[in-house]
């Protein structure tokens, strides 16, 4: 899916240079000709994965500066290694310079958030478990963090609350029950969707397994606890295991038989990778 003409990431990119450059470049306008012609690269000062470089596009063309070259030298999830240049363009300086900051901002956090999810997807390798994001993201970057997940190598959770049923803890108490929350969703939900309900107990997961729940979700229970629900669900439902995982917990997690491990970190704690624009004139 080409996101990258979604209205939803031109009004990201058009909020985006309008926050940057306010009234105008004072600085570029002032001691840059418009007759000035430049190239520039993008180049790592970190490793990394490259997403979002399509972006780069919609940023000059939402300036006006849709006559400036772009070329991709790397495919979206390819590694990148300190020094390398990642993109090349060519076009007016002023054009150049006024677009930097905003198409840098979108590209290193975009790397950053490919770059957490490669290690997480690498961590669980051989396992069959599925690492998949939460919709704890940047307000307003969702779309583009969840495509980044995704070129890293982990898969999408719920777009939004509009995708799908969660039932959590304060669902259950406001439905007076697991059993009353799920029957209320599943009267009135199409049937194509599936129901998931969280769990933190051995005898919540019997009433989610009573109640017709599709997915269970473990939240934040120890690796012995985590082995103990996935053999009382007995491979009957979908399991999904949440809560305080990283890096150094995952794969444990994994083994302990789950189809699905959802990660905040992929996006609330992915850093920006550092990336430069470097301008030379022609």
């Amino acid at each position: 899916m080409d996101i990258f003409h979604l209205p939803a990431v031109e009004s990201l990119v058009r909020a985006a240079l309008a926050e940057d450059l306010g009234r105008g470049d004072l600085t570029t306008r002032l001691t840059v000709g418009p007759e000035v012609n430049g190239a520039a690269t993008i180049v790592a000062k970190q490793e990394g994965v490259l997403a979002g470089a399509p972006i780069l596009r919609r940023v000059f063309d939402c300036l006006g500066a849709e006559s400036v070259a772009i070329d991709l030298l790397a495919e979206e999830g390819a590694s990148f290694s300190v020094g390398d240049v990642i993109v090349r363009l060519k076009g007016a300086a002023v054009d150049l310079l006024e677009g930097e900051r905003v198409s840098l901002n979108f590209l290193q956090r975009s790397c950053g958030v490919a770059t957490t999810s490669r290690r997480f997807a690498e961590a669980v390798s051989g396992t069959g478990v599925r690492v998949v994001d939460t919709r704890k993201t940047t307000p307003g970057f969702r779309v583009l963090e969840k495509y980044a997940v995704r070129i890293g190598g982990c898969y999408n959770h719920r777009g939004g609350l509009d995708d799908g049923i969660l039932i959590k803890d304060n669902h259950i108490v406001a439905a007076g029950g697991v059993a009353a929350a799920v029957q209320r969703a599943r009267d009135g939900a199409p049937h194509t969707i599936k129901i998931e309900v969280e769990c933190t107990s051995s005898d919540e997961i019997a009433a989610a397994l009573a109640a017709g729940a599709d997915i269970i979700l473990l939240d934040n229970m120890s690796v012995d606890e985590l082995e103990a629900a996935v053999q009382q669900i007995g491979g009957r439902v979908v399991t999904e295991a949440s809560g305080g995982v990283d890096l150094s917990t995952v794969r444990a997690i994994a083994e302990t038989g789950v189809d699905m491990i959802s990660v905040g970190a992929l996006t609330h704690s992915a850093g920006a990778i550092d990336l430069s624009m470097r301008l030379h004139l022609e």
